[in-house]
């Protein structure tokens, strides 16, 4: 029989690409639902062209016969809920896809998972509720695909590093000063990758890796000072492992979001892909940079979360967030980002999140203490 796919965020970049695998591996899968938050027209297509049994959006839909519809702004969690899947595709971005997740969990089967904000923020609830029903995580992130296939060669007692790699984006090269000016088409134009306006945005700060941090020490149970990064602007490797013999086990391939995202659906199997092979006398060198957590303060911050533990990395993630929007809203400037998530970070009151509220309200606490910084700005 073929297993049964819901993607929650199918309109999004990483929904529409595992779309384009669940196409070409049709033998052994089908889609059952779909997800959206706004883009109902194409959600509708989607719906169609797959034939999906269910779907849920956040606004009334009409016109889709045999498809059971769901809306409302909890119907992505009402679909993550539905145990007829076999597999969920986490999709939906941002602290949004927390409650779906521990929908998802509740029916122990695999969580094919590409947002990290949800476990970043989870934590120790998104962990109890894994021991608790049975699920299995496995990662769409092309750095963490990386580690949790790297981690295949060996025992986890053997493990001396995992080491993230980043692009560094458009701006690792230049020196802090010289970011004052850069232009928004500037920070959206990322070298190597092909990415949503927000994830763009991250990378050009390295949030986007500062976040990579956390979600690999929630996924792969390893405190912060077994976890680095390293720049590598051909986006090549993914990320490696390093063992206690000094052998580094590395993951490559030509930047593709299929490949992590068919690896997740169909592990322990490999399959033919969409993917173009990598060829190294063709991309020529590798080069690779140590990450300068002084120039980078994203990166600071994070391993200072990590290790804060509490609300500190909800408060990462959120701050973030909403420094992001006042970025994109024209409020603050792209250097004015870390200052803002800096600003929310000392200011914090840590608390220990015992359910999704205790999250929940700091990551609104988060917010509000970035609008405080903005205000603050603006009357200078």
């Amino acid at each position: 029989m073929k297993k049964r796919v819901t993607i929650l965020g199918s309109t999004g970049s990483i929904g529409r690409q595992t779309l384009e695998v669940i196409a070409l591996l049709s033998d052994e899968y089908e889609i059952y639902g779909l997800s959206a938050s706004s883009n109902v027209e194409l959600l509708a297509e989607q719906a169609k062209r797959f034939s999906a049994k269910r779907i849920a959006s956040v606004k009334p839909m009409e016109g889709l016969n045999n498809i059971d519809v769901l809306t409302g702004e909890d119907s992505a969690s009402e679909l993550a809920r539905d145990a007829n899947a076999d597999i969920v595709v986490l999709a939906i971005s941002g602290i949004a896809a927390l409650k779906p997740l521990l929908n998802a969990i509740q029916n122990g089967k695999r969580i094919a998972i590409a947002n990290k904000e949800s476990l970043v923020c989870g934590g120790d609830l998104v962990d109890e509720a894994l021991v608790k029903y049975g699920a299995e995580l496995v990662p769409i992130d092309s750095e963490q695909s990386a580690i949790f296939q790297c981690l295949k060669n060996g025992k986890r007692e053997e493990v001396k590093r995992l080491i993230l790699t980043a692009s560094g984006g458009p701006f690792f090269k230049l020196k802090l000063e010289e970011l004052s000016g850069v232009s928004m088409e500037q920070v959206l134009a990322h070298p190597t990758w092909n990415m949503g306006r927000k994830i763009t945005l991250d990378s050009a700060t390295m949030f986007n890796k500062g976040l990579e941090i956390i979600e690999a020490a929630r996924l792969f149970k390893f405190g912060a000072d077994k976890i680095d990064v390293l720049i590598h602007p051909q986006s090549i490797v993914h990320s490696m492992v390093e063992y206690c013999d000094g052998t580094v086990i590395a993951n490559m391939s030509l930047p593709d979001m299929r490949l992590p995202i068919q690896y997740a659906l169909s592990y322990p199997k490999r399959t033919a892909s969409l993917a173009r092979p990598l060829k190294l006398e063709e991309v020529g060198n590798l080069s690779f940079f140590k990450a300068d957590m002084e120039r980078f303060s994203a990166l600071k911050l994070a391993y200072a979360a990590l290790n804060a533990g509490g609300g500190y990395p909800v408060v990462y993630n959120g701050a973030n967030e909403r420094a992001a929007e006042l970025y994109f809203g024209g409020i603050i400037d792209f250097l004015d980002i870390e200052n803002a998530v800096a600003y929310a970070f000392d200011r914090y009151e840590n608390s220990k999140m015992r359910s999704i509220n205790d999250i929940l309200d700091a990551d609104f606490e988060a917010h509000r203490l970035v609008d405080e910084f903005a205000a603050q700005k603006g009357k200078k």
